[in-house]
């Protein structure tokens, strides 16, 4: 922990490294992250202990109403957008201030988490003096508290007035609600509205930011056979049956798609026997089958991951050959589900990772340089990539995120914030 107590003390100087002199503004700015720091580790604590698993619609709802309050506060007007009761998704918060200066920016979070109201992994625990084992505390309650803490480090110094900020949250990121045209129609529209896209999921660390994450997409493989006393598997008129088929082609997937960068693809569960019952929407079913008899159906559902819709393209192109070569006696079909975008890198964003680059070396936090997008996960933040320059990875520090050991650096969050803030500042003061 002791390079991030070294982060901190650098805060409080006034010429950093290879940084520039900040400001007057901007010390007071950092002045008022540092003073308000104890005030927002009890607001993540508090959040964190408000259960937000994605189907939990009201502990969703919760954690809305809990960080609109902390908006309105500080002078944002809020909205909590419904979804339609067949989607059993929550919905949406966004809070906004309606300025008419700089650069207008889009401020992205997400209101829940992997753990479910059945989960025994439900509360906020120090694990010692600057760690806490907290579930969803660092993906994502941490980056939300962080957007909250430095805005509201900016009113405090009465720096908002003239700047549009729209702060958004949806309330289904870890599991996207579908139609997504539904679910994510409120973000793309406030990006419409806006020149920047902040995100504020989980930091890989003060010395990196992300400037491009890899688009996800689920795929599913059913196949069939003839079913058939085993003694003639492989025989004319009997076949292979639709395991041996699967076989063959997650084998062949394997083979002859994986390889371009960045691109992967994994097949998560598979059923097959003489009957299987599947449960789409809770990814789960069971199957029956004997060893003497030829299996007569198989199902497999995986997810793809691409850097561009191009890579998408080429590789589900090159799976449906693939599926369509079937087995003597067998066949096999293939559908694909959409559910993040790729967003590639930019020359935009690359000109935003420079700006986060110099605020700080200025704050004298190290340089900052991008973070290899094979490493991170989709996020809403490709959404809106098409239509702003996009920056994301900027909330909190800590590890094991999604696994009920989940934890977050407590001590790092001052620092982090502070760095947001200043970002944000500059931001809003630059010319559109």
């Amino acid at each position: 922990m002791k390079k991030y107590y070294c982060f901190l003390l650098m805060l409080a100087l006034p010429f950093l490294g290879n940084g520039q002199e900040l400001s007057e503004v901007e010390k007071k700015i950092i002045a008022a992250v540092a003073a308000n720091n104890a005030e927002q580790l009890d607001f993540l604590k508090a959040v964190v202990n408000i259960n937000s698993g994605t189907l939990n619609l009201e502990g969703v709802k919760a954690v809305g109403d809990f960080m609109a309050k902390g908006f309105k506060d500080i002078g944002f007007e809020t909205t909590w957008i419904d979804m339609p009761a067949e989607m059993n998704r929550a919905g949406h918060l966004f809070a906004e201030t309606k300025g008419d200066s700089g650069k207008r920016l889009l401020l992205i979070g997400h209101l829940d988490t992997v753990f479910e109201a059945d989960s025994p992994f439900q509360e906020f625990k120090m694990v010692n003096d600057s760690i806490a084992h907290a579930p969803g505390g660092n993906d994502m309650k941490g980056g939300n508290v962080v957007i909250l803490y430095a805005l509201k480090a900016l009113q405090d110094n009465g720096l908002l007035d003239d700047a549009q900020i729209i702060a958004a949250f949806t309330g289904d990121e870890e599991s996207t609600g579908k139609p997504l045209s539904i679910s994510r129609a409120e973000l793309i529209n406030a990006a419409k509205r806006s020149d920047i896209a902040l995100g504020f999921e989980t930091a890989t660390g003060f010395n990196n930011a992300t400037i491009a994450r890899r688009g996800a997409s689920g795929w599913k493989v059913t196949t069939s056979g003839k079913r058939a006393h085993s003694s003639g598997v492989f025989r004319e008129g009997i076949g292979a049956g639709a395991i041996f088929e699967m076989s063959r082609i997650l084998n062949e997937f394997y083979n002859e798609v994986k390889g371009p960068e960045y691109l992967t693809f994994n097949p998560g569960h598979i059923l097959g026997g003489t009957f299987v019952e599947y449960d789409e929407a809770n990814s789960k079913g069971e199957a029956y089958g004997k060893s003497n008899v030829v299996a007569q159906t198989a199902v497999v559902k995986g997810g793809l991951r691409f850097i561009t819709e191009q890579q998408k393209d080429e590789a589900r192109a090159k799976m449906r050959e693939i599926v369509a070569n079937n087995l003597p006696m067998t066949s096999a079909e293939i559908s694909f589900i959409d559910s993040y975008p790729a967003m590639p890198p930019s020359e935009g964003n690359k000109a935003l990772l420079e700006v986060l680059n110099q605020v700080s070396l200025d704050m004298g936090q190290g340089g900052v340089e991008a973070w290899d997008p094979g490493r991170r996960g989709a996020a809403d933040v490709s959404f809106v990539a098409q239509y702003v320059d996009c920056l994301d990875g900027l909330g909190t520090m800590g590890s094991r995120a999604h696994t009920p050991e989940e934890t977050v650096n407590l001590n790092t969050i001052e620092a982090l914030t502070a760095r947001a803030a200043i970002l944000i500042y500059r931001l809003i003061n630059t010319e559109r």
